[in-house]
């Protein structure tokens, strides 16, 4: 059986992921599952996070969401995109102009990636987000980072 995709759910990842960049400094998540009844996100990192962190950018990201940020996209040449973003997960033949999709104003976003998903087209679409659970398995002899998986909800109101 398919997989339910939800623009919902898909925004709000993106969300998530301007939130955990910006509050530790982390990259992107390297993998996620996006689903309508819950999704997960892998995060390189280098520690499990507390309930309390947990919490926080559960608010952050609710906060984030009720701004209602615009959600748009816009096509950049590849060469640039490669000096403002990580391509190691496109693969070549998404071509040389790539479409990058922006939460918030596109000159200090919330998000920026390049992305062929769908999404909402403003932050308030998402409603509430939950962060429902994380676990953290820790890194391997001779690496620096473990991985953090975030399991979470949102749905509209």
């Amino acid at each position: 059986m398919a997989k339910a995709y939800d623009p919902v759910m898909h925004t709000a990842e993106h969300v998530l992921n301007g939130v955990m960049v910006r509050r530790f400094g982390c990259a992107r998540c390297f993998s996620t599952h996006i689903n309508s009844g819950k999704s997960k996100v892998d995060f390189r990192f280098p520690r499990d996070l507390s309930g309390e962190e947990a919490r926080a950018v559960e608010a952050e990201v609710n906060a984030e969401l009720a701004e209602g940020h615009a959600v748009t996209a816009r096509f950049m040449p590849r060469e640039e995109a490669a000096r403002r973003f990580n391509l190691s997960r496109l693969p070549e033949s998404a071509g040389e102009n790539l479409r990058i999709v922006y939460v918030g104003d596109p000159d200090s976003p919330v998000d920026a990636c390049p992305c062929i998903g769908e999404h909402v087209e403003n932050t308030l679409r998402c409603g509430r987000f939950a962060w429902c659970s994380h676990d953290f398995t820790p890194p391997r002899e001779g690496e620096r980072e473990g991985v953090l998986r975030v399991r979470f909800r949102a749905a509209a109101e």
